[in-house]
């Protein structure tokens, strides 16, 4: 049986547009169109959607005012925004994922790109990834609330790397779902964390750095768009700039900077994680904690594979019940190469517990 999906866009073209892409699927089905939020509120009550795929821009109720509504009444969705707005304010866009909204597409600004291949195949990938099969998603966590802590499981097979070890570092990679899920972990980490934080979270250019200016507001930590030569300082997360790849490049005076290269997209990503894998194998970093999250693909894999051959790591994955995609993490556990597979909301606590606080 097809799942259902509504589509909520004040433009009568595009509707038709998106509704044709989704209807070629043998896996889902737009059974319902609204015009604006407030049409949407009354259908989303109902609970019968798969996922939601939102304009922001629209009459009597916005995008944004929808998700708000939805956040405060504990009403669960799985929602992707589709909006020109994600390309023109990148800032709406961080709001609308912190509202509540699963992930993000830029809309064409014509039909003839909406009916394009590229377009297409975009929403038909996201779409596929967000909606689990025979899976119910994940419930969005209302704002300013933390689920229990959950124990952690600890994956046999590997050793923790020395006690001894003294220089530091954190190295974290996400896709699909990340910039939600990096707010459950980026502002619980400790302000006196013992490392450097390096972050690759996949998205286009222009929304890194709003991304990275949100996350600073609400954490105890620094948090800041990475710039070409950033000497790496404990207690700051650098985030990967879209359209860049982050490489670490050790210093003579034993300090380590960031470089950023526009090389081309690797299997289409840019920045890319394994790129900032590979690029720690040169480091003088005495052990490694690499992160994982939620995300559709699996990037980091084959990079963590090479590190682990000439660095001490340690790697933790977010387990499959909070992610929103289960790619990225699923192939390091199926590569062997996890030490940990926590809950998102144990992340935290499992990187603080192997770099520890100055």
């Amino acid at each position: 049986m097809k799942k259902n999906i509504l589509v909520v866009d004040d433009s009568a073209l595009m509707r038709r547009a998106i509704c044709d892409i989704i209807n070629t699927s043998n896996d889902f089905e737009v059974t319902d169109t609204c015009r604006d939020g407030l049409e949407a509120y009354e259908k989303i009550k109902s609970g019968k959607y798969a996922a939601v795929l939102l304009d922001i821009n629209m009459p009597r109720m916005n995008g944004l005012e929808l998700l708000q509504r939805l956040q405060k009444e504990n009403i669960r969705a799985t929602i992707i925004v589709v909006s020109s707005l994600a390309k023109e304010d990148a800032n709406v866009t961080i709001q609308a994922i912190e509202y509540g909204a699963i992930d993000f597409l830029t809309k064409p600004t014509n039909i003839v790109e909406a009916k394009g291949e590229v377009f297409r195949q975009s929403l038909e990938a996201i779409v596929n990834s967000v909606v689990s099969k025979g899976k119910k998603k994940p419930a969005t966590l209302p704002a300013g609330k933390v689920q229990a802590r959950q124990p952690v499981r600890t994956v046999p097979g590997k050793k923790v790397a020395a006690d001894g070890a003294n220089k530091k570092l954190v190295a974290l990679a996400c896709s699909t779902g990340g910039p939600r899920s990096l707010q459950s972990v980026v502002p619980y980490l400790d302000r006196n964390i013992d490392a450097p934080v390096v972050l690759v979270q996949h998205m286009p250019t222009g929304f890194t750095k709003s991304m990275a200016e949100r996350l600073n507001e609400l954490s105890k930590v620094k948090v800041k768009e990475a710039e070409e030569n950033d000497i790496l300082k404990k207690g700051c997360v650098y985030v990967a700039p879209g359209g860049y790849h982050l490489e670490v490049v050790a210093m003579r005076d034993g300090n380590h900077k960031i470089h950023l290269s526009d090389a081309p997209p690797i299997g289409g990503l840019r920045p890319c994680a394994n790129v900032m894998y590979r690029s720690l194998k040169r480091s003088t970093y005495d052990e490694i904690t690499c992160v994982v999250l939620t995300g559709m693909g699996a990037d980091g894999t084959e990079g963590i594979r090479e590190l682990n051959r000439a660095k001490p790591i340690y790697v933790i994955t977010q387990d499959e019940a909070s992610c929103v995609v289960y790619g990225m993490p699923k192939a390091i556990v199926e590569a062997g190469l996890a030490d940990e597979v926590v809950s998102l909301t144990n992340i935290p606590k499992s990187i603080i517990n192997q770099v520890g606080v100055k």
